[in-house]
């Protein structure tokens, strides 16, 4: 059974700034409390204030140089905040950059004890725990060779098997795991999920937003050493893909609202080319669906509108499921009808027939209006679940999952 949910981490108005001085002195003077003139100062964090619960997974994204890594290293006190307070009540394990406090001429055995020691276990208790630190890390006759004939997968293997060979209260984990191969990565999330349920609050930093979705109950998004947004996984999430695709030289809106059935739409866009309808339709009457029976020929049918003279449109979708994960998506691009020397005042009707095998459940569909092969390139419209259906089974035997597979059981009795 899992803890009482109480306050982990809490972290209050943090700022750090690095100062550059103009000589070796000043930066002593600083250091010792004096006044020193600076050269210059950058603010690689400023004013961001959170708290985390126990037993709460909270991702932390942002692009490159936004100040993800610099507040991790405060929470784990690496790094002193130049203002502001960090509370941390338990334990914190983290892994932040791969190798960090890894001796490369020590083995892997060598490697575990000594980081093991920095985590505060005692040399009794790694002696009890190092036969499923080796284990679980699966590195084999590796784990008695020394560091630096290790793969950057092996030494992510290593780093992950000691930081949760005991359960942390809280764990911080920044990219290590996506050096990893796609078994390790599975089994290490397992870990994480079985952490998460029995009370350990998880703070993850990831591109993956996949792993975001799933796995994270709320979502920071740092820019620019600040937080711009925090909440939901899907409205962070979506905002962020979104604030990506703005171009430096255009100021695209960006508009958020969630719908009666709970699922967040986020639109975005400089509104050359616009969806004027996207609905789900029976492939043999042409019926507008709500829901569509597992096994049904359908079509999703869009209509849009052209409001600038766009030499080259390319309309894509994406179909996901509720927790967020892409089940499938394609852009005319790929399938080669992009559309060229479009006017003001032209509208184009695509259709896409296929057979639902989808599972039951409820789906979202977005749509993406771009120049090129990615939204990236030129973005004319962006909307996240603009359209939503359900998928109900009438007529085909119960199965779970999120694909139906038209399959049946051969029984051959010897």
């Amino acid at each position: 059974m899992s803890e009482l949910k109480r306050t982990v981490l809490h972290v209050e108005q943090v700022s750090k700034c690095y100062t550059k001085f103009s000589s070796s002195w000043g930066r002593m003077l600083n250091w010792l409390g004096f006044s020193a003139k600076a050269q210059s100062s950058y603010w690689a964090n400023k004013d961001i204030s959170f708290s985390v619960q126990s037993g709460e997974a909270v991702a932390i994204i942002g692009q490159n140089g936004a100040g993800k890594s610099t507040l991790l290293k405060m929470i784990t006190g690496t790094v002193r905040p130049s203002h502001g307070q960090i509370t941390v009540d338990g334990r914190i394990s983290a892994m932040l950059e791969l190798g960090l406090g890894f001796n490369m001429e020590f083995t892997g055995r060598q490697n575990a004890y000594m980081a093991g020691g920095l985590m505060g276990m005692s040399h009794t208790n790694l002696d009890a725990l190092m036969p499923e630190i080796e284990a679980f890390a699966e590195i084999g006759a590796f784990f008695d060779q020394p560091l630096r004939v290790y793969s950057s997968g092996m030494q992510a293997r290593l780093a992950f098997a000691v930081a949760t060979a005991v359960r942390p209260d809280v764990l911080i984990v920044d990219e290590i795991l996506s050096v990893g191969d796609s078994y390790f990565q599975h089994r290490s999330f397992d870990r994480i999920r079985q952490f998460k349920e029995q009370g350990t609050s998880i703070i993850l930093v990831t591109h993956g937003m996949s792993d975001v979705r799933s796995l994270c109950d709320r979502v920071i998004l740092l820019d620019k050493g600040q937080v711009l947004k925090q909440g939901a996984p899907d409205e962070v999430v979506d905002f962020y893909n979104a604030l990506i695709a703005q171009k430096e030289n255009e100021k695209l809106a960006i508009e958020q609202s969630r719908g009666k059935e709970g699922w967040l739409q986020t639109r975005s866009g400089n509104g050359a080319a616009l969806v004027k309808k996207l609905e789900l339709r029976s492939e043999a009457t042409d019926e507008v669906l709500a829901a569509a029976h597992v096994g049904q020929a359908v079509t999703l049918h869009c209509e849009v509108d052209v409001c600038d003279a766009i030499p080259e449109l390319v309309l894509g979708m994406m179909i996901r499921d509720k927790q967020g994960s892409v089940i499938w998506g394609t852009n005319t691009w790929h399938t080669k009808a992009v559309q060229t020397g479009l006017k003001s005042g032209d509208r184009l009707v695509y259709r896409v027939p296929f057979t639902c095998r989808l599972g039951p459940g409820s789906y979202s569909v977005t749509t993406a209006l771009t120049r090129g092969e990615s939204h990236l390139d030129q973005n004319f419209e962006w909307s996240d679940n603009l359209l939503v259906f359900d998928v109900i089974n009438v007529d085909k035997a119960i199965f779970i999952g999120s694909q139906w597979i038209d399959a049946d059981f051969s029984v051959l009795k010897n």
